[in-house]
Parts: structure tokens; sequence; C-alpha cells
């Protein structure tokens, strides 16, 4: 089942200094990736966050990830700038994602933070994130498409001209704050029916309680 991730530098502090920073990481997560077992769907890195989308394999498989990717790139970061200490904020925020309904909302979340950072115009305008590859079919060997994408169309030109599509409207206040809940809180991201089920095979909450109005549920 998929995984809305979010790791954050510590207090908030930069994690990517230079262009190398941000390709070493790349090649430490895949590296981790395969090693114990993760599909990275989609992906931004941000100067002070990391965003992913991915589905573990086995248990375990992503906090095995990340200890391994968190290792290895906060050990490259001291050698290069010459610094001691923890470069991220704890342990990584994970959510899970219903996939039926809202793992291609996830998808534009994650790829449109550096446009609503101010910092890109068009998402295809910013080099560190999935969004190239998912709409313009550029070579990505990180990624592993999900079936979710692979129904867009027919072709890979289809998949990738729907893909845009969905990219021409912004994503609602609600759904927006919908997302970045679930995943720093650490609910599942989906459907009352899906939420029922996990609460079915857990034995524990799926959702916070409700206040006020209902969280919009309907998908794009």
């Amino acid at each position: 089942m998929p995984q809305h991730l979010i790791q954050r530098g510590n207090n908030r502090q930069i994690a990517f200094f230079a262009e190398a920073d941000y390709r070493f990481y790349l090649k430490c997560l895949g590296d981790a990736a395969r090693k114990y077992g993760c599909l990275v769907h989609a992906y931004v890195l941000m100067t002070n966050h990391v965003h992913l989308l991915a589905t573990p394999l086995e248990r375990y498989a992503l906090s095995r990830t990340m200890q391994h990717l968190g290792r290895r790139y906060v050990r490259y970061v001291n050698d290069v700038y010459r610094r001691t200490g923890t470069l991220w904020e704890g342990r990584f925020k994970a959510s899970l994602v219903d996939t039926e309904s809202y793992f291609l909302r996830c998808c534009r979340y994650i790829e449109l933070n550096p446009v609503r950072a101010r910092i890109a115009t068009m998402p295809d305008d910013y080099r560190w994130s999935s969004y190239r590859c998912h709409a313009l079919g550029m070579h990505d060997g990180l990624i592993s498409t999900h079936g979710e994408y692979e129904r867009l169309g027919n072709s890979a030109e289809q998949r990738q001209l729907a893909y845009q599509e969905l990219f021409r409207t912004e994503l609602s206040r609600i759904k927006l704050e919908q997302i970045r809940t679930t995943a720093n809180q650490g609910w599942p991201l989906g459907s009352d029916r899906f939420k029922n089920e996990i609460e079915q095979a857990l034995g524990r909450a799926a959702s916070p309680p409700k206040r006020g109005r209902p969280a919009d549920s309907t998908t794009d």
C-alpha cells in the first residue's frame, strides 16, 4: 500500500546546499529502495524537506530504506560541509494512501510543492521532482510507475497528456489541508470505506474525532 512520507530538516533548516547534494540524495534513495524493497512513485526534494510517495514490498521496508538513506546522506553532508550533529527532524512522518481515489491527488500535491512555494512557475520548471518523468516522459531510474498512473492511457503519450491535464487546476484549500494533516499526524488518506478497512485490519482508530464540517472526500 502506498505511503506519503515527509521528512524535514532539523528545525526546518536547509538539508540541500548545492546541486550535487540533490543528486547524491536521489542516488542514495534509489540504492536503499532497491536494497530493502520499496517502489518510489513520486517525489520532490525541497530545500529543507522531502516528500515521497512509495510502496514498501515487505514489512519494515520503508523504515529500513529511510534509515539507510538517512545515515548515508547525513554522513555525506557532514563530511562535505565539515559539520556535525543531526540533519533531519527526528523520524519521518507517513500516512497510508487510498490508491483508488487519492493516489494521483497525492502525486499532484507532492509535485506542485515548488509552485506553491513560489520557487517555480510551473512544475516542469523544477528539476528535483518526479513531474517531468510522469508528464514529459523524461527517464528517471528512481520512479516505479503505479497502476493508477498506467490507467491514465493506453500509451505513454496518452498517459503523459492525461497527467499534464491533472495539473491544469490547483488543489482546493480543503484538499491541501487534508493531505497535510494526514501526513503530519499519521492518519490514512482516503475515503471513509478505506479508513474503516484500516481500522478493522489494525484494530485502532484511523482518523481523528470529527469536529465541525467533514473533510472533502470527493475525487478530483
